[in-house]
């Protein structure tokens, strides 16, 4: 699950780094930063232990790499954390499964011959909500992606609500604009499974569907992005989920001259 941003205005962002948490304590940061998101803000639904503890946590979170924004102002480790991002390489010697699993049939991405990323759990302080931050989420991103010679990256990304009839247009902008070429689909597990296509082509107006979708939605699309077939409902996120998928030899060679390839020392 990924939480959609918006931009805000207040922000110390000229003075913002990013790179990889080093500590369990940097973990634990941005898992409060989650939970402030998506369970306090969102109205996501918490486990018992989530509530006691203020922290968003999973099985996963010992095996993936946690991408920090840090504000240094406001502390140079885990005091400082702004804004995370969770990032799985197939290829680590830890990788067990795919988290996006548990919502859609991710056979072709499995299948995949080349280096495989999967992303996920992201979010912004509501104080740092500006264009700056997320360029700094996808600096490191794709600072990750040279390191790691990373041939294909995807994950659950979210469109807030769950009622698919309100999300029609985004909803049917991405199925008949951006679904993924059929060796690289992945389909929402039957029963999960929820139609996309739910306004024919010609009814979409195209600028009233992006100013619909999420602004970390809309940053795929820019890279190049696809969709799986078919959204998921995920009752405790309150959010319909797609599975995006982007080849990055697709993303453009303009893009990447934004980002210094060096960027993260810690990876």
């Amino acid at each position: 699950m990924t939480a959609g941003t918006t931009e805000m205005d207040e922000s110390s962002s000229d003075s913002l780094e990013v790179r990889l948490a080093v500590s369990t304590a940097e973990i634990e940061a941005a898992q409060r930063l989650r939970y402030r998101v998506f369970y306090e803000e969102m109205g996501a639904k918490p486990s018992p232990e989530m509530a006691a503890a203020g922290r968003d946590f999973d099985q996963f979170d010992e095996d993936w790499d946690h991408l920090l924004v840090i504000d240094p102002t406001k502390g140079s480790g885990a005091d400082g954390v702004v804004g995370t991002y969770r990032l799985q390489r197939r290829e680590n010697p830890k990788f067990r499964s795919f988290y996006s699993a548990g919502e859609y049939d991710v056979g072709p991405i499995a299948g995949f011959s080349g280096r495989v990323l999967e992303l996920g759990r992201s979010c912004v302080d509501p104080r740092f909500r500006t264009k700056m931050t997320m360029q700094m989420l996808w600096r490191g991103i794709a600072s990750y992606v040279f390191a790691h010679d990373i041939d294909l990256m995807f994950g659950c990304a979210s469109l807030p609500g769950t009622s698919p009839d309100q999300l029609a247009l985004p909803l049917s902008y991405l199925y008949h604009h951006h679904l993924a070429p059929q060796d690289l689909r992945p389909r929402a597990l039957p029963g999960l499974f929820v139609e996309m296509n739910r306004l024919e082509k010609d009814r979409i107006s195209l600028r009233d569907a992006l100013n619909a979708l999420p602004p970390l939605i809309k940053g795929y699309l820019r890279l190049g992005g696809w969709v799986g077939d078919g959204a998921v409902i995920d009752h405790q996120f309150n959010t319909t989920d797609v599975c995006v998928i982007v080849k990055t030899d697709q993303i453009t060679d303009k893009y990447f001259r934004h980002y210094d390839r060096t960027a993260l020392r810690t990876l």
